[in-house]
């Protein structure tokens, strides 16, 4: 498979992660808030991901952004910009997927929907090659 469908494969799925966010958030009810912080966390990590490959790195199998963005950081500084928000949406990663004591609710839902909306803007205005590349 040639990199340039492997980067838009990536990009498609973290769009559909959004999208499912976005659409849940407006029509579940009761609203599944941990469902749909956890594809928020998706959505940023995959937009990370797809980011690497673009730049032919193989990305290391994780669900920390952090760690995903400070190697993005190494490739474009501007990534800096998207540090705060891509720490707490790591917080949706695993946790909640799973029972736990962790509690999710629409504010937390509210913000995770509005960090993954940052970092799709981020992206396009940002690093707007990866989406050429696609």
């Amino acid at each position: 498979m040639q990199h340039k469908e492997i980067v838009k494969q990536w990009i498609d799925l973290a769009d559909m992660d959004l999208t499912l966010s976005q659409h849940s958030a407006k029509t579940m009810h009761p609203t599944p808030h941990e469902i749909i912080c956890f594809h928020c966390q998706q959505f940023t990590e995959k937009y990370l991901k797809a980011f690497l490959i673009s730049k032919g790195i193989e990305p290391p199998y994780t669900h920390d952004l952090v760690k995903l963005l400070s190697l993005c950081e190494a490739e474009n500084a501007v990534f800096s910009e998207i540090k705060e928000r891509c720490a707490i949406l790591t917080e949706y990663g695993v946790q909640p997927r799973y029972p736990a004591d962790m509690r999710i609710n629409e504010d937390d839902m509210k913000r995770a929907l509005h960090y993954a909306e940052v970092v799709k803007s981020f992206f396009l205005e940002k690093v707007s090659e990866l989406f050429e590349t696609a």
